[in-house]
Formats: C-alpha cells, sequence, structure tokens
C-alpha cells in the first residue's frame, strides 16, 4: 500500500526532525525515491493505489474492504502529501519540491471538486471519478494539508492562490458538522444517505482544519467550531 509507505515517510522524517537522526532520514529518503520509481503515474500523472511486494500490479488495490477496487484514490494522494510535507521541511530536494508542487495542483485539479468544494473520492487511471461518496473528515483534513504544504514551500503566490480553494473545502466540510454533536462520517451524494457515525479522526481533523481557518485567516468562527469539536472528543470519545 502506497498509502502506508507514506506514512512511514511522515515518521521517520518527523523522528529525524526530533532527533536528527540521520539514519531515519535516510530510509525516509529511499521511501520517497520507491515511490516516486514504481507507484508515479509518469503519463497521466498521479499515483497508482497499491502493488504486489516485488511492486507489480496487484488486482486487489483496495486498502480496505469498504473501499472501491480502484487504480487511484484521494486518500493515498493525501497521505503521500502530507509525508512529502514534512520530509520536505528537513530535506529541501528540488525533485521533492516540484513533486510536492505537483501533489498541490492534483488536489486543485483533479481531486477537488470545483463546483461543491468536497473531494473526490476514487479515480479510474485517467482521473474519471468513480464515487459519489462525501467524506467530510478528509475534506476538513485536506483543507489544512493543502495549505501546509504550501507553507513548507514557503511559496507566497502559490499560498495566495490556495486561500479560496482551502476554505470552500472547509465550508464543504461544515455540512457535516453540528455543534454540539461533531461532524458526522459519510453521505452518499447519489442516493443522499447519511453515515451519521462519529468516528474519533473526523473530530480530530475537525480540530486541526478549523484551528487553521482561525490560525491563518482570523475565522472565529472556526475557532469556536474546533473548540466544540475538541469538547465533544474529550466528552464522548476519550476513555
Amino acid at each position: 500500500q502506497i498509502y502506508a509507505i507514506g506514512f512511514a515517510i511522515y515518521g521517520l522524517s518527523e523522528y529525524h526532525r526530533a532527533t536528527g537522526d540521520a539514519e531515519a532520514l535516510a530510509y525516509a529518503i529511499r521511501l520517497f525515491e520507491s515511490i516516486e520509481t514504481h507507484s508515479f503515474d509518469s503519463v497521466k500523472n498521479g499515483y497508482c493505489e497499491a502493488l504486489t511486494r516485488e511492486w507489480k500490479e496487484i488486482a486487489d488495490m483496495r486498502l480496505s474492504e469498504k473501499d472501491a477496487n480502484e487504480r487511484k484514490t484521494m486518500n493515498t494522494h493525501l497521505h503521500i502529501l502530507e509525508p512529502y510535507t514534512n520530509l520536505y521541511r528537513v530535506w529541501k530536494d528540488p525533485r521533492l519540491e516540484r513533486k510536492l508542487r505537483n501533489l498541490i495542483s492534483l488536489f486543485t485539479d483533479k481531486i477537488v471538486d470545483k463546483e461543491s468544494g468536497h473531494l473526490r473520492l476514487f479515480f479510474d487511471d485517467d482521473w474519471g471519478c468513480k464515487s459519489n461518496i462525501i467524506s467530510y473528515g478528509h475534506d476538513i483534513e485536506a483543507s489544512w494539508l493543502i495549505y501546509e504544504a504550501a507553507l513548507a514551500l514557503d511559496d507566497s503566490e502559490l499560498l495566495d492562490s490556495l486561500v479560496p480553494v482551502v476554505k470552500k473545502i472547509a465550508h464543504a466540510a461544515s455540512e457535516g458538522f453540528t455543534y454540539g454533536a461533531g461532524m458526522i462520517y459519510e453521505k452518499n451524494s447519489g442516493t443522499g444517505h447519511v453515515d451519521g457515525d462519529r468516528h474519533w479522526w473526523v473530530q480530530a481533523e475537525a480540530v486541526a482544519g478549523y484551528f487553521n481557518l482561525y490560525r491563518n485567516f482570523g475565522d472565529e468562527e472556526a475557532l469556536k467550531k474546533a473548540i466544540d469539536c475538541l469538547a465533544f472528543i474529550k466528552q464522548h470519545l476519550v476513555d
């Protein structure tokens, strides 16, 4: 799973940030090279979902049984964007910079629905959308991870261009938020069916995403939502 390798890069780069361990950074760079060598689609852009342990094509690419068996997914791209951002903080490599910029462009051009602001979740090899599920937690998560990536690149022009995108994604995510009740999980935009479960990670991403809106844009209402989600976590999720 390319998703899993991304998390390994995140952990190793963060360990290097904390300790200065050179071996951890070297491993993170090797994993970055592996993703780029074996997963990146140099023809149609983006990253494939999964491969065999020998880096060959695999029939079932799903991260879990509930996922669609498609070659490209929002979730894997989000969790390549996140570790590449963290790796770039400690390794200012020109190729990594280009890949990080490309990932941001993939989100703004392919993954974010420009009309609704929601993320599209599953794609075929040609970036045709293969899902009508809205994932509110991923929406709010992407709103801050995309901006964090641009902050790491220290590109003011890019940051300015992303402000309306980030705000639109966060606004779309708020369709799933209710004061005192947290953020719901998913909605099928085709049938209207709502999965109203409250998952821990969705609430955690809501805290981070809404605080990002307050910290970077002074959005007072977003701060209230972040505090409300944190209270929901403390009351209902912390054992």
